[in-house]
């Protein structure tokens, strides 16, 4: 007979972020196996967040403890040995919290100071959507019940809140607060498309989809399309686009980044599979928020696969869609990822093949399928 929760001693820490996927599995598993999880979102706590990367030498999540015995992600976790993973169950019944266990959160929020009205309502509207997906993602983190989803009170809120957006002030905010709310306002405008307009299934739909879905800003409408190439990217052309997406005299203009940040590229998520976990960006610690997303997508095999033996490199089409904003040319592409790139073996094996002089480049297909339960 399994026992109580309130018998158990230890304790299981997970860090994890809102609507990932990968966290839902694995939080699944663990309570399958009748242990209490103490689930610690990372991302309002950037010192936090900053500790459980030295801790582990990882920066994606989830992060999973056994008091204070380190498992790693989910897939470690899926992997484990009956046997081990016994130990480390019964471990956490019979011994309670050692000293050395790993930190929790101090206080309500990060180190945060007092945000603008835009990144204010940004965030609401992001954690309203990210309550959504948390809602009504299956527990193997493979199927999203948008239907389900449409009909939930959240949703109904984030809607009457998503109206707001004409009336916030764009013209005072810094970078900073223009990278967290645009990159906010895109991701919660995916979904909230999906949900009113149906998910993209060809590359027609989705072509109208990305021009068509908007928001009415500060008085001035953005698509998606004008939120990532016009804002995000600097107004520089999209993928198979023959103009700027603004023109001169285009008022919009006014709010573009001076000049593009490639890191945007791994905290958009446009809603397909292959997307990385939808997180929730705020103006204080915004680049190396953008900079540990970059990390996780190329330690995923599926953004970036080396192969020694081979001398070959193979890429997420991402980076074939937008070389320019990489520096234009494979080896400025090579040399960009490497000093993104987070210390692991895969880092050294590009490093040997740059130094080698002799690498081949290529793009993976990329994965439009949908996570729609259908």
């Amino acid at each position: 007979m399994a026992q109580t929760e309130g018998s158990i001693k230890g304790r299981v820490t997970v860090y994890s972020v809102i609507g990932c996927p990968h966290c839902l599995q694995a939080k699944s598993t663990l309570k399958e196996l009748g242990l209490p999880v103490c689930d610690v979102d990372i991302n309002p706590h950037a010192a936090l967040r900053d500790e459980v990367k030295k801790l582990t030498g990882r920066s994606t999540v989830p992060q999973i403890f056994f008091n204070n015995v380190h498992v790693g992600g989910n897939d470690d976790l899926q992997k484990m040995a009956p046997e081990e993973l016994q130990r480390l169950v019964q471990m956490v019944r019979e011994q309670p919290i050692p000293a050395d266990a790993p930190p929790l959160p101090v206080g309500n929020s990060s180190d945060a100071t007092e945000e603008s009205g835009a990144s204010e309502l940004s965030e609401i509207l992001r954690n309203l959507i990210l309550k959504l997906y948390a809602d009504h993602l299956s527990s193997d983190g493979k199927f999203v019940d948008y239907k389900a989803m449409s009909q939930s009170p959240f949703f109904e809120q984030y809607c009457e809140l998503a109206v707001q957006l004409q009336r916030v002030e764009l013209g005072s905010l810094s970078r900073e607060e223009k990278l967290a709310f645009f990159i906010n306002v895109y991701n919660a405008l995916v979904i909230h498309g999906n949900l009113r307009m149906g998910i993209p299934k060809n590359m027609w739909q989705r072509y109208r989809f990305f021009n068509y879905a908007s928001y009415l800003i500060g008085g001035e409408v953005f698509t998606l399309q004008d939120i990532e190439n016009g804002v995000l990217r600097g107004n520089r052309k999209g993928v198979a686009q023959i103009l700027k997406p603004f023109s001169k005299s285009d008022p919009r203009l006014q709010v573009a980044l001076p000049d593009p940040e490639p890191l945007i590229h791994f905290a958009l998520n446009c809603g397909a599979k292959g997307c990385p976990p939808i997180k929730t960006y705020t103006p204080q610690g915004i680049d190396s928020q953008l900079r540990s997303a970059a990390e996780a997508f190329l330690e995923n095999d599926d953004g970036c696969l080396v192969d020694p033996s081979k001398g070959e490199v193979k890429l997420s089409q991402i980076f074939k869609w937008y070389k320019v904003d990489f520096g234009g040319t494979d080896e400025k592409l090579l040399n960009w990822i490497l000093k993104h790139m987070s210390d692991s073996p895969k880092k050294v094996n590009l490093q040997n093949l740059l130094s080698s002089g002799s690498i081949k480049v290529s793009f993976m297909p990329y994965d439009w399928s949908t996570n729609s339960k259908d």
